[in-house]
């Protein structure tokens, strides 16, 4: 959970927990410590990325990248909604990518 709070993301404990239920995390570890999560809800076909989260010392080391690669090897396509500030890390990733007012959603099919 450090993780997500140290990232600063809008996402409630509840929201995380059912996640983990339902087989929707990824985490990304090293030396037993979480340094990167992704958390999506599941689609009737893929998956909706709700937050990815890497520690702040880890950052620009291609974690968020790796996550969301597993998560489209798994659960594709993959749908996302993000400030235009990550676009073009969704961009790199090859998002299909359309902005909706002061936000973007990004399609990987």
């Amino acid at each position: 959970m450090r993780v997500l709070d140290g990232a600063m993301l809008d996402v409630e404990s509840e929201t995380v927990q059912r996640r983990i239920a339902a087989g929707g995390v990824l985490v990304a570890d090293d030396d037993r410590r979480i340094v990167g999560a992704l958390l999506t809800t599941p689609r009737e076909t893929g998956a909706h990325i709700e937050a990815v989260a890497v520690r702040r010392a880890r950052r620009d080391s291609g974690i968020g990248s790796r996550l969301v690669e597993l998560a489209a090897d798994r659960w594709r396509p993959l749908t996302a909604d993000f400030r235009p500030g990550v676009r073009p890390f969704y961009a790199s990733l090859g998002f299909d990518i359309e902005e909706r007012g002061e936000r973007c959603r990004g399609v990987l099919k």
